[in-house]
């Protein structure tokens, strides 16, 4: 998977920022090692306008009923003094503008911590969010929100449109989003609970998990775990080293890993290889297709579906496949002799002929008539064919 260098520069159209808005500004105060100053304002905003952030530090948006946009922004400094830590804040700069149904707030200078909240009318057509240090999060949004970080975690929740989320260094939660979701980090796991539409994500270090998506998923990691609990279409996945899991997709699913497991639930058709790790498939119909170097494939056929055609292998394990009782298939199924001796080829249907073909193991035969060809390919275990009563 690519490693993505996040620049985190303003786009160029956007326009030169007026004065900051009149704001009250609290007395200094002091928390442990740092001198803290906030300040509290309000901007105008279009209902469904378009709201843009660039800023310093952590970032917290929240939507509202209200008609206009009101932030809170705190400014935290370590000085030896009162005078000195007002020397530092005052190097803070909040500027907001607003340009047709735009509104900008940007915040730049300043070498300590800049924490800003704003709250703003949930109908708002599109957030853009971007800091240079800090964490994201946003909830409570009608629309399309963007968020990039240069060095935190991204949180969207209750989203209705799609987000866009990009971290150099943090985790992605997305708690509940109507639209669609593409999001990358270069180093952190991305969660999701429920996406209504398609998910486009990438981890160059971390887990991915998503619990429910509504359109196509395609998900990659560099090093870690893929747990899909429900897809309710295609599902491609792909992890340079760890286990795939995935629950129940009703099409079809591609799995490839580098090094661990496959488990898929259910699916409409699969496509899974594993470099060194077993291959569990259940409830699957269509066309079934696994393949691994090292370790055991389990298949359950799925009872009532239709099977098309289907290959499972194996370099070092066995391969056990389930048969629905009244499934019309084709087996064609081979494995290979050693020196200690012949390995098996085990069938609970008598339609299946099993011979010694040279240095093979051969087993052939029509079940229920025949139909769609299952071709099953072992090296170093048995090969079971079994009857699912």
């Amino acid at each position: 998977m690519k490693r993505h260098v996040y620049a985190l520069t303003l786009a160029a159209g956007w326009l030169m920022l007026a004065a900051a808005s009149p704001a009250a500004a609290e007395e200094l105060r002091r928390e442990g090692q740092f001198w803290v100053e906030t300040v509290n304002g309000t901007e105008p905003i279009a209902p469904n306008g378009t709201m843009r952030i660039a800023t310093l530090g952590a970032v917290s948006i929240k939507g509202g009923v209200q008609d206009q946009l009101s932030y809170s922004f705190t400014k935290k400094v370590r000085a030896s003094n009162q005078a000195d830590a007002k020397r530092q804040l005052d190097q803070f700069v909040l500027r907001a503008s607003r340009e047709g149904s735009t509104t900008t707030l940007r915040v730049a200078h300043g070498t300590g911590v800049a924490d800003l909240q704003v709250t703003a009318p949930r109908t708002v057509a599109s957030v853009q969010v971007e800091t240079h240090g800090g964490s994201v999060a946003v909830a409570d949004m009608n629309g399309a929100v963007t968020a990039v970080t240069g060095g935190g975690p991204i949180r969207c929740d209750r989203i209705g449109g799609e987000v866009v989320a990009r971290t150099a260094g943090g985790e992605i939660a997305l708690d509940e989003i109507r639209g669609g979701v593409r999001c990358e980090s270069a180093g952190g796991n991305i969660r999701a609970r429920v996406v209504r539409g398609s998910i486009n994500c990438g981890t160059a270090g971390g887990e991915i998990t998503i619990q429910e998506a509504g359109g196509p998923v395609r998900v990659s990691t560099a090093g870690g775990n893929i747990r899909i609990a429900r897809a309710a279409s295609t599902v491609n996945a792909d992890t340079a080293g760890g286990a795939i899991d995935i629950g129940q997709a009703s099409a079809m699913v591609r799995a490839e890993t580098g090094g661990g497991p496959i488990d898929v639930g259910g699916a409409n058709g699969v496509r899974c290889e594993s470099a060194g790790g077993a291959i569990r498939l259940g409830n699957v119909t269509g066309s079934v297709r696994a393949s691994t170097s090292v370790g055991a494939v389990l298949a359950r056929l799925l009872a009532g579906g239709r099977f098309s055609d289907g290959f499972l292998s194996t370099g070092g394990g066995d391969i056990t496949v389930f048969i629905p009782s009244n499934l019309a298939v084709t087996i064609r199924a081979q494995n290979t002799a050693v020196a200690q001796g012949v390995r098996r080829i085990v069938s609970d249907f008598d339609e299946v002929n099993v011979r010694v073909d040279g240095p093979l193991v051969v087993g052939e035969g029509s079940i229920n008539g025949g139909g769609p060809v299952l071709r099953l390919a072992g090296s170093g275990g048995t090969i079971y064919i079994r009857r699912q009563r």
